[in-house]
C-alpha cells in the first residue's frame, strides 16, 4: 500500500545526526575568514569523500632544498645585476570543462615574458591544482602542456588537493604531478605531444626554494577539505622557518588558505594551527603567505609583529571555470576594497576580485616584496593590468620575546 500522509523514518548518520532531504554542506558565515573556531564539526559532511592520502617517496634528501639556479643557470648573477627577482604565481589553473579561461590567463602571462625593461618574470610558482579533477596524467596535455606551450621559463609547483585525489584504484595519489615535477632526471614526457616541456626534479612534494633575495617554503596540504599535514611535515616546516636565512625575505606557500572571506571554502583552522606552531616555535614570521584553493583573489592582512602587516594572499583564479563569490555583506563589486575585519581572527580583507580570472606578478628586492594582480577580460567585466598593487617590507621578521601568535 502507498505510504500517503505518513512521514518516512529519518536515516541516521554514523555521528548520530539525522539526514535531511536535499541537505548540503553549510556555507561559511558572513564576514568570516575561517570555516570554524578550531574544532572541526563532526558531521557527515566533515568526512566527505576526500581522504588523507599517503605521500610519495621523496626524490631528494631532507631538508628538501631546491636551488633556483639548478633550473635557471645564471639567475643569481642576473638578479644581482637587476637588483630584483620577478616571478608569476597563481593556483587552480586546470581548464577542465571550459578551457577558455585558462587559455586567456596563460596567454596574458606569456605576454609578460616579452617585457624588456627587466620586469619579465623568471619563473612561475604554481600554488596547486594543476590538473582537474584528479590529477590524471591523461589530462596533463590539455590542462598543462598545451596552455603553457611557449611559456619558456620554468614552472615550479606545490601540489593541490585535486592533484592528489585519486579517481579510482588504478591511480596513485599525485602520480601525474610526480611524473612531471619530481622526475629523477630531465626528460620530455610522451603525453606532452606537440607541446614539449622538460620535466622538473623537485626534491619532494613539500620543499624549500632557494632564490636570490627570497626563500620560498612550499607545503603540501594534502587532499581533505581545509587540508591536513602529518607530524613529519610539521617538524620540517618549523625547522625551515628557524633556519631560513635572515638576509632574505621569507615567503610561505600552501594550497589551502589560512584565511579566506569567500562563500565556498573559507579559511582553514588546520592550516592556521600548522603555521602558528611553526611561527611560535621558530620565532620567524613570514613576510608573505601565498595560498590558492579558493577560486578568486583576496589580499588579507594580519598584524603579527607590532607596526607591521603580514599579507595572506589568496590567488586561485588561474583558469578553473568556476569562480567563488565572497561572504562579505554587502557583496563586493568585482574589484572592491572591503576593509572587512573578522572579529574572531583579526584578519582584515583589504582587496579582492571574484569576477575575473587572473594572476600575480611578484617582485622581490632587498627592501620590499611588491606585487601586481592582473585580471583578464570576462563576459561582463573587463580585465585590468593592475587590479591590485601592493608592497611590503622584505626584512626578516621575528617575534619579540614572550610573544606568541594565534592565527
Amino acid at each position: 500500500m502507498p505510504n500517503f500522509g505518513k512521514t518516512p523514518s529519518q536515516p541516521i548518520t554514523p555521528h548520530g545526526n539525522p539526514l535531511r532531504q536535499g541537505q548540503v554542506r553549510p556555507r561559511p558565515p558572513r564576514n568570516s575568514s575561517q570555516a570554524h573556531g578550531g574544532v572541526h564539526p563532526v558531521t557527515v559532511f566533515a568526512r566527505g569523500s576526500q581522504k588523507f592520502q599517503p605521500l610519495p617517496d621523496p626524490l631528494g634528501q631532507p631538508p628538501y632544498h631546491f636551488d633556483l639556479e639548478s633550473a635557471i643557470p645564471g639567475i643569481g648573477a642576473m638578479a644581482q645585476q637587476l637588483g630584483k627577482l620577478v616571478f608569476h604565481t597563481v593556483g587552480d589553473t586546470g581548464g577542465v570543462k571550459n578551457p577558455d579561461y585558462q587559455a586567456l590567463v596563460a596567454k596574458t602571462m606569456k605576454g609578460d615574458l616579452n617585457k624588456t625593461d627587466g620586469s619579465a618574470p623568471s619563473f612561475f610558482y604554481h600554488l596547486g591544482d594543476v590538473v582537474y579533477f584528479n590529477g590524471q596524467i591523461s589530462e596533463y596535455y590539455s590542462q598543462f602542456y598545451e596552455p603553457y606551450n611557449h611559456y619558456d621559463v620554468p614552472i615550479i609547483s606545490i601540489p593541490g588537493n585535486h592533484d592528489g585525489d585519486p579517481i579510482d584504484s588504478t591511480q596513485t595519489s599525485l602520480d601525474g604531478w610526480v611524473d612531471y615535477f619530481m622526475a629523477a632526471a630531465p626528460r620530455i614526457n610522451p603525453e606532452s605531444h606537440d607541446a614539449p616541456r622538460v620535466t622538473m626534479s623537485l626534491p619532494n612534494v613539500y620543499f624549500t626554494l632557494n632564490c636570490p633575495f627570497v626563500t620560498i617554503i612550499g607545503m603540501y596540504t594534502n587532499v581533505p577539505e581545509h587540508g591536513s599535514i602529518d607530524s613529519v611535515q610539521q617538524q620540517w616546516l618549523t625547522n625551515e622557518f628557524a633556519n631560513a636565512p635572515n638576509d632574505k625575505a621569507l615567503i610561505l606557500a600552501l594550497h589551502h588558505p589560512v584565511y579566506s572571506f569567500d562563500d565556498h571554502h573559507s579559511g582553514s583552522p588546520r592550516m592556521a594551527d600548522a603555521v602558528q606552531h611553526a611561527i611560535n616555535d621558530s620565532r620567524r614570521v613570514p613576510n608573505m603567505v601565498l595560498t590558492a584553493h579558493v577560486h578568486n583573489y583576496q589580499r588579507i592582512e594580519r598584524s603579527l609583529v607590532q607596526d607591521t602587516q603580514t599579507p595572506f594572499l589568496v590567488i586561485g583564479a588561474g583558469g578553473y571555470f568556476h569562480l567563488h563569490g565572497m561572504n562579505t555583506n554587502p557583496p563586493l563589486p568585482g574589484n572592491g576594497a572591503a576593509m572587512t575585519e573578522d572579529p574572531q581572527t583579526g584578519a582584515q580583507l583589504i582587496a579582492s576580485n571574484h569576477t575575473n580570472h587572473g594572476y600575480a606578478t611578484l617582485t622581490v628586492d632587498p627592501n620590499s616584496i611588491s606585487g601586481v594582480i592582473t585580471t583578464v577580460d570576462e563576459q561582463r567585466y573587463p580585465g585590468e593590468a593592475d587590479a591590485d598593487t601592493f608592497s611590503y617590507p622584505a626584512q626578516a621578521l621575528y617575534l619579540p620575546d614572550g610573544v606568541v601568535v594565534s592565527l
